[in-house]
């Protein structure tokens, strides 16, 4: 038995399902199918068994790639994109309440004529001082993924 033969009779769960006839849905949208044929492959979707029965059911849709194709494993071109934005996001809202505190202490000091005491240094300069200890080493705010997960 071949590795696509193996793979067309395995099992398919409900989420699969619902996958299948989201797609019929959208192609239904594009008037590739009608409203009666795309009742009978929604049901056809939700009666199917393996994933073979599920590529019949979207065999003639263009733009579907059989799910029982041999083909290369998905993997993030990049397993560090997610900790990256996030440190992007957390310095863009360093930013933000940086510029808004300077705001709030430079109409103060309009106000009273004076500058006063400068009292912002307190709040982005130890949040900065974190963020940027975390961007240079790398590791983030509370460390990598795997170091909190132990693996």
């Amino acid at each position: 038995m071949t590795e696509q033969q193996r793979t067309a009779e395995q099992r398919i769960g409900d989420a699969e399902r619902e996958r299948t006839a989201a797609l019929l849905g959208e192609h239904v949208g594009a008037g590739r199918l009608e409203l009666a044929e795309f009742e009978e492959r929604v049901r056809s979707a939700y009666a199917a068994r393996t994933r073979g029965d599920l590529d019949a059911v979207v065999a003639d849709l263009p733009g579907v790639r059989s799910r029982t194709a041999p083909g290369r494993p998905r993997r993030s071109p990049d397993p560090h994109r997610g900790l990256r934005v996030a440190m992007a996001v957390m310095w863009a809202n360093w930013l933000a309440t940086t510029v808004v505190c300077l705001l709030i202490w430079g109409m103060i000091a309009l106000a009273q004529g004076t500058p006063g005491y400068f009292w912002p240094v307190w709040v982005f300069g130890p949040w900065g001082a974190m963020l940027l200890i975390g961007t240079v080493t790398g590791a983030g705010v509370c460390g990598s993924r795997t170091a909190v997960r132990g693996t």
